[in-house]
């Protein structure tokens, strides 16, 4: 499978950056294809210019072969070893899922902690060395690339398959092949898979066994049933506006029991540096600010949240919209959901626009519409979209159209499978 998808998205960004002195941090959920990436894609790629086997310095983390260098100290040494032994020749050090790494005292400097950090820093300093390593937590990553790595590191996040990449590899008609993926997602494994009951089985104990686990596990989440309680909730809520008080309240009232909303926040954040979930925030179009409340949360796979939900809750509105956030923050836009203040008639009335897309100095706004098959329907997409006051373009994405076109306010409506296929040019 992964030598017939190339996912040259991502390879094209490793490659741009070797031997930059920078460690290179892979991140992305687990079983997303960050291994797939280092491990065959780009290790194919450097044998194919001239690198030798030997040259390659793999370590998978998730594997018992190599569990004893989840300590950072005897990683250290084990690479030094061979990076020394023949400084003339280039070395690529490549480590899976790096959060497995503990921390241990070092007894040669007067037992002062270590951590992989502090390996990584020491590592980096061979110029024969060039250092790749991949990891699922974003705690453990994101905030510690600008810090632990000294401004040394840059990160490459992958994503499941895309609807693109998926549709590269299923080819046949868009439509059947869209309704699929908006059913089942982008886990590459699912590619291999023929049967409808196989997928659903994966994704299922994919989500219980290892996502759930994962984050019980390294986060000592001592009451499980509240975290599954919020994952309920969160996936049948998917694209809508909540807070951790009304997660409390909903699932208290579900377990009838008081349940604290400041425990419910600590196990979204859980989630989230999981990648898991993702958080989308508010944001003032005319003020200029953002809301710390409510937000809007979304699923880093949408066959992830249908399988959350057992296949019982299929709206393809929320399902859309969130696929389309997906898409967006892969190709590396800076994604808000919009407010504007209806002020007409003396009133004060919020209005959402659903997403508020930003690339350095350009903007564009996009309402997610399954259909707009009423009067009403369209007044409410377009209201909140003519409101901005500004001339930055503006998009209906839309399932129930089969060409695009730009309409007499001048916003253009966009079919969904043409956005997601990246056939129309976003700015």
């Amino acid at each position: 499978m992964s030598a017939m998808i190339k996912r040259d998205f991502y390879l094209n960004q490793i490659i741009r950056h070797m031997h930059n002195g920078d460690i290179k941090v892979i991140t992305g959920i687990r079983r997303c294809g960050k291994s797939v990436l280092l491990f065959e894609l780009f290790r194919d790629y450097l044998l194919s210019n001239g690198v030798l086997e030997d040259q390659i310095i793999a370590i998978a983390l998730d594997q018992r072969r190599y569990y004893k260098f989840r300590n950072p100290i005897t990683l250290c040494k084990y690479v030094e070893a061979i990076v020394t032994a023949a400084r003339d020749r280039q070395f690529y050090l490549f480590i899976d899922e790096v959060q497995f790494t503990t921390k241990v005292n070092d007894m040669e400097n007067d037992n002062i902690e270590i951590t992989i950090y502090d390996m990584l820093n020491e590592l980096k300093a061979y110029k024969n060395l060039d250092v790749y390593v991949t990891g699922s937590n974003s705690k453990m990553l994101s905030s510690d690339i600008a810090t632990e790595f000294r401004g040394r590191a840059m990160q490459i996040h992958v994503h499941p398959f895309s609807f693109s990449e998926f549709y590269a590899y299923v080819g046949g008609d868009e439509r059947k092949a869209l309704e699929q993926f908006m059913l089942y997602g982008g886990m590459p494994r699912l590619l291999q898979m023929t049967q409808e009951q196989d997928k659903k089985d994966y994704l299922t104990n994919l989500y219980k066994e290892l996502y759930l686990k994962d984050i019980v596990e390294r986060n000592g989440i001592e009451r499980e049933g509240i975290l599954n309680s919020i994952l309920d909730f969160l996936a049948s809520q998917v694209g809508s506006l909540t807070n951790p008080t009304n997660v409390a309240n909903s699932i208290g009232s579900m377990r009838h029991e008081k349940v604290n909303s400041s425990l419910v926040s600590s196990y979204i954040t859980h989630t989230v540096d999981a990648f898991l979930l993702r958080v989308a925030q508010r944001y003032d179009v005319k003020g200029k600010f953002y809301f710390n409340y409510p937000n809007k949360y979304y699923y880093t796979d949408i066959g992830l949240r249908n399988a959350r939900l057992n296949y019982r809750q299929y709206d393809p509105g929320h399902i859309m919209e969130n696929i389309i956030y997906n898409d967006l923050i892969r190709r590396g836009y800076n994604v808000d959901v919009g407010v504007v203040v209806d002020r007409r008639n003396g009133g004060y009335v919020q209005k959402e626009i659903d997403f508020v897309v930003n690339q350095g100095d350009r903007r564009l706004y996009i309402q997610s519409a399954f259909q707009m098959d009423s009067q009403q329907k369209e007044s409410a997409e377009l209201d909140s979209l003519k409101l901005t006051g500004d001339f930055f373009k503006k998009i209906i994405v839309r399932m129930d159209i089969s060409h695009n076109f730009y309409d007499e306010n001048g916003i253009f409506h966009c079919n969904l499978i043409d956005f997601l296929l990246e056939r129309v040019n976003l700015f």
